[in-house]
Order: C-alpha cells, then structure tokens, then sequence
C-alpha cells in the first residue's frame, strides 16, 4: 500500500493554465506534478498540480511571473 503524504494541491479553471504551470515548473526544474484532480476538490479544470507543502511561497510566485489564477489552493493528504 503506498503512504499518503500532507501535499500542497493546487487546481485551475484551464487546462492551459495547468499545461503551462507544468511547462514552466519543468524547465525550471521545480518540484511537482500534474494529477488529476482529486476527488476532494471541485474545479473547472480535470488537472491539479502536487508539490510539497513547503513550496507554497514558490509557487505562487511562479502564478505571479505566468500571470495565472489557480482556483484553488488546500493541503490534502494524499
């Protein structure tokens, strides 16, 4: 059984939005990852990006420099 982990979820309305947080987030190597969305939160976009709950300053940094909403930002275990 794999372990859940208090993880940082962020979703959006787009599914550019998520496609370019992605992109970015890559070339510059930060960590996280595209999921689907969990069933925890509702949005309008089917994506959500996991990352550690520590880069939550980070990344809304990186949402100002892309200039992108995201919809929603919670800590889920998961």
């Amino acid at each position: 059984m794999i372990s859940k982990k208090l993880s940082l979820v962020i979703s959006f309305n787009k599914t550019v939005d998520a496609m370019s947080v992605e992109e970015y987030c890559i070339k510059n190597s930060v960590n996280g990852r595209l999921i689907p969305l969990p069933k925890e939160i509702s949005a309008g976009c089917g994506l959500a990006w996991k990352c550690d709950i520590s880069m939550k300053e980070e990344m809304i940094k990186i949402f100002d420099i892309l200039n992108i909403k995201y919809d929603k930002m919670v800590e889920l275990l998961i």
